[in-house]
């Protein structure tokens, strides 16, 4: 058996199409093929092809993660889930999972960290919410009590300021009640938006 072509794909120009005997036989990232040191002209037996399409698999399934945890920072769950949605073995998974860590692409600590920055910036939210939001991505619960710690925001802060700015919405102007219903949803106490509304008033 030998590599007849190896070929620069038109839609996925970063990866290339690898012809064994005149027929496609898988495709590997750029990256991918200078690690297998790929070449035309190569021969391999059946055995080695297998173990060559096998790479390539775990190749392919390698930049699919990269483009994942590229686009927003991820959870080790998250990351775990959209493997198994993609039908990747466990063991591949680990591999995959490990080479992202190893390289500061995945870690708990610095999602944590993301969320709970990038939650501040969109809206005012209890730490109780935020607590809840990362338990529900799976994050340990000693790296969300971390990440909430150096968070520097104060809840009565974020929750005065809500009720000031929900305060200018006519829905929210004769409806005390729906006010309250919609910041217990954030995570406040029913005290503390008591408290904060008689501030307001």
């Amino acid at each position: 058996m030998k590599i007849t072509a190896i070929k620069q794909q038109v839609k996925r120009q970063d990866r290339y199409s690898i012809f064994v005997d005149g027929a496609y036989a898988f495709s590997l990232s750029e990256s991918g093929l200078i690690e297998s040191k790929l070449a035309s002209g190569q021969e391999f037996d059946p055995a080695q092809l297998a173990a060559l399409k096998k790479a390539a698999g775990l190749d392919k399934a390698y930049g699919n993660a990269l483009r994942y945890v590229a686009m927003r920072p991820r959870s080790e769950w998250e990351l775990t889930t959209y493997l198994q949605r993609k039908e990747v073995d466990e063991a591949a998974a680990k591999q995959i999972i490990d080479r992202l860590q190893a390289v500061d692409l995945l870690s708990d600590v610095a999602f944590a960290r993301s969320w709970v920055a990038n939650r501040r910036l969109l809206k005012s939210v209890s730490k109780r919410r935020l607590l809840q939001e990362l338990r529900q991505k799976h994050v340990p619960v000693s790296i969300i009590e971390q990440a909430l710690a150096e968070d520097e925001a104060d809840d009565q802060d974020a929750l005065r300021e809500l009720v000031a700015k929900k305060r200018t919405l006519t829905r929210y102007q004769n409806e005390p009640m729906k006010l309250m219903q919609y910041l217990a949803r954030q995570g406040f106490s029913y005290d503390d938006i008591k408290s904060a509304m008689r501030e307001e008033d």
